[in-house]
């Protein structure tokens, strides 16, 4: 029988926390075969990234990891592994594709170094992944440091160079939230040819069904550090096991859902569990629990003659929840204003210089004679494939550069930012709550007001008040995302730039933060300018959609109107056309 590229067995991860030990992994067991694509769908905080690091041996010193069980890379222990069996192990049987792009490359480095560095290449192997990932202006791209390139494009670089290694097990990361829709179906095609053709198996970590549906050979769902559910792709995501991957679905946002009432969101925690390692993990939010669920924790269990397991006691009722998620709820009437413009572009343009090889300047056009406008109460998204110039005028908008010609006029002083690289943007040795109430010092509030507020906004975008004295660090790229926009609304200004708010959040979180932007915005009559690759969430927030292509503008108009040609890309659809292409190979089930 063919040895498993990666096999997984009692797994069980602690991570010291604010002084205690926490398991952040817990049970884990499966195998993945060469060639086979598993997505690891679930909610920021359930471990994804934590089993990721694992599996390299890159557990965070500074959270004195304690590891049990075993991680088996082609027939290679992992854990108590040498130092130089794990650097060993990095070098030619694992590589992963991080989930930060920007933290992941040497901002003093070209991207030509850091590629040679990566693969030990000459330029023509580089140069042929570039393409293969999309990046077409190969000598603009290689001369470049990363921060002259957009996220999207330095995605993709991380990409190529995990790639190029040709590795036995390949650990994408959120590897395509940065994307736009097109970008993305390269990456998932090249990621299932690579899978094919160098057999290598692929852990396809992310919060996208819709990527997950048209990627992998089976779906591993995980919550709270536990599996809930495993089974073949088709047959998970089209009849679920667990009442978990039944609302992630019935939460999943696209061109059909309604824009006139709020988006339906899997429910908070509704009790506390006496004795949570003794109970399923999804109790306290559950809409069918009961007592056995409470009391005793639920083993995997068969399905069907598939291999589809899930850990829950009630499977027969996880179809009749789904209604339970529809929301009728109304969005909230927008405050009347005057119709004043916050934001103002008129003709702008913007290009950068780069000094490339043996001292050579060239400039590069990003924006051409660019005008917009965003009023009191409205919300405008800006939609772009990356490298479009989406994120310059974010900066522009923001004072943060300045243009080469035309003209940014801004009634707000103070614009708040959320911008795309949530870990980026936030001070790693500040603690969550210091950073979100820093906007409040200004305010002549005392300390307990300030504290209150603090909390408040904590909770309105899904985080424990018990993050606040956490440093960034320690939490997921989701959750500092969401402490990125609580300090940014904590004080709600005039205008809100937000630069890919949602990317990096599950569906159901990125749900409640358009909810939550809309019902912000449309109260307090905030201008929002919502940058983003995803068509479906433009339409749902914004009231006028403007379309930006090579610099410019080339369309804008009713959010229905510009969206009405994608209608083929909406969940249902992908679901129901799952591609056959790529090989099954009958990997073992958790």
């Amino acid at each position: 029988m063919t040895e498993a590229a990666l096999s997984i067995a009692g797994l069980n991860v602690f991570l010291r926390r604010n002084g205690s030990d926490h398991l952040v992994l817990d049970d884990i067991g499966f195998e993945a075969m060469p060639g086979e694509i598993i997505a690891i769908v679930g909610e920021s905080g359930s471990g994804k990234s934590t089993l990721g690091a694992a599996i390299q041996g890159l557990l965070p010193a500074s959270n004195e990891p304690k590891v049990s069980g075993s991680i088996r890379l082609a027939g290679t222990e992992i854990v108590g592994a040498k130092p130089s069996v794990l650097r060993a192990a990095r070098h030619s049987l694992v590589r992963a594709i991080p989930q930060d792009p920007m933290g992941a490359l040497n901002p003093t480095m070209t991207i030509r170094r850091q590629l040679r560095e990566s693969a030990s290449g000459n330029d023509g192997f580089v140069r042929d992944w570039l393409s293969r990932v999309g990046l077409a202006d190969a000598d603009v791209i290689l001369d470049a440091f990363p921060n002259r390139l957009s996220g999207g494009q330095r995605q993709r670089i991380l990409i190529a160079m995990a790639l190029m290694a040709q590795p036995k097990v390949l650990i994408a990361d959120e590897s395509i939230t940065a994307l736009d829709f097109a970008l993305r179906g390269q990456v998932i095609e090249l990621l299932r040819k690579i899978a094919r053709e160098q057999q290598t198996a692929i852990l396809f970590i992310t919060h996208d069904l819709t990527a997950a549906a048209s990627l992998a050979d089976r779906v591993l769902v995980l919550y709270g550090g536990r599996i809930l559910e495993v089974g073949r792709t088709d047959d998970a995501l089209k009849n679920p096991g667990h009442p978990y991957l039944a609302g992630l679905l019935a939460t999943q946002f696209d061109f059909h859902t309604d824009r006139q009432h709020s988006l339906p969101t899997l429910p908070v925690e509704r009790m506390r569990l006496a004795d949570p390692g003794n109970a399923c993990c999804y109790a306290s939010r559950c809409l069918i629990v009961g007592d056995q669920c409470i009391n005793r924790r639920p083993e995997l269990a068969p399905l069907s003659a598939t291999g589809h397991v899930a850990a829950c006691f009630f499977p027969d009722l996880v179809q009749s929840s789904v209604a339970q998620y529809r929301s009728a709820e109304l969005w909230p009437t927008t405050t009347t204003l005057k119709p004043v413009d916050v934001l103002l572009l008129s003709d702008v343009s913007k290009s950068f210089t780069s000094t490339g090889r043996f001292g050579r300047r060239g400039s590069r056009q990003v924006l051409e004679s660019v005008s917009l406008s965003v009023a009191l109460g409205e919300c405008v998204a800006l939609l772009g494939d990356s490298g479009a110039g989406k994120s310059t005028i974010v900066r522009l908008a923001a004072g943060l550069l300045k243009p080469d010609s035309g003209e940014i006029s801004c009634i707000d002083d103070a614009p708040q930012v959320v911008f795309q690289d949530a870990v980026a943007s936030l001070t790693p040795w500040l603690s969550i709550g210091e950073q979100i109430g820093d906007r409040l010092r200004p305010l002549p509030l005392g300390k307990a007001e300030r504290l209150h507020k603090v909390v408040k906004a904590l909770e309105m975008v899904g985080l424990d008040e018990n993050l606040m004295s956490s440093l960034p660090a320690s939490l997921s790229v989701g959750q500092c995302q969401r402490a990125v926009i609580a300090r940014a609304i904590i004080v709600p200004p005039k205008l809100l730039l937000c630069d890919e708010p949602i990317s990096a959040l599950d569906v159901s979180l990125a749900a409640a933060t358009l909810n939550l932007l809309d019902e912000i915005r449309r109260r307090l009559g905030m201008a929002v300018l919502f940058v983003t690759h995803d068509l479906a969430a433009a339409r749902i927030i914004a009231d006028r959609i403007a379309v930006l292509e090579d610099g410019r503008v080339v369309q804008q108009g009713d959010p229905d109107a510009i969206t009405a040609g994608f209608n083929r890309l909406s969940m249902g659809t992908i679901l129901t056309a799952i591609p056959k292409t790529h090989a099954s190979t009958g990997g073992r089930d958790a």
